[in-house]
């Protein structure tokens, strides 16, 4: 089997799917639901806001490709993710894929996705290096927090989530994230 690398991915044609790599495998991924989609907006919405206000960094939205890991590649896309400034500006403006893992990244569960397909999404963000992945589930409105192997904790709607250590000064009540 033939394996595909990031820049045959960056160079696919683009259409109703979209694809992530993994280890050169390519990932077909359904177009989400509405409820994944307005939450994953949501979260993107309230980090943007928190970037732009505070110019600590550079918040990207859905779609946007991170370099996990080279030969072969993984490219993965989150919901939401961010940057810090000396990172961004370390590595300037690119129109290809990111070259590494974000500082932090929040996916959406979608209906169709398994655990142990979400556990090892967030435990492959954590090894590429993201300080902070935000696993989010609609249905059960809760917000867990992966800051490490080991260090996982769900929060309800009652909670707040303080991600300052990924994102400074961002704190945000879960059930803002789900409204």
């Amino acid at each position: 089997m033939k394996l595909t690398t990031a820049d045959e991915l960056l160079l696919m044609p683009k259409g109703r799917m979209r694809h992530e790599l993994v280890r050169g495998e390519l990932r077909t991924m359904t177009p989400a639901g509405f409820e994944h989609g307005r939450v994953a907006l949501r979260v993107a919405q309230l980090l943007g806001a928190h970037v732009e206000e505070t110019g600590i960094g550079v918040a990207a939205g859905a779609e946007t490709g991170f370099v996990l890991s080279t030969d072969p590649d993984t490219v993965r896309a989150p919901d939401a993710a961010f940057v810090s400034k000396e990172r961004a500006e370390e590595v300037g403006r690119t129109v290809k894929y990111w070259p590494g893992a974000p500082d932090f990244a929040a996916e959406v569960i979608s209906p169709n996705d398994t655990f142990h397909e979400v556990q090892t999404k967030a435990l492959e963000w954590l090894a590429a290096g993201t300080i902070i992945v935000l696993l989010l589930d609609p249905d059960q409105q809760t917000a867990t927090v992966y800051r490490g192997q080991g260090d996982t904790h769900v929060h309800s709607a009652e909670d707040t989530l303080d991600l300052s250590d990924a994102v400074p000064g961002f704190t945000v009540p879960v059930a803002r994230l789900f409204a």
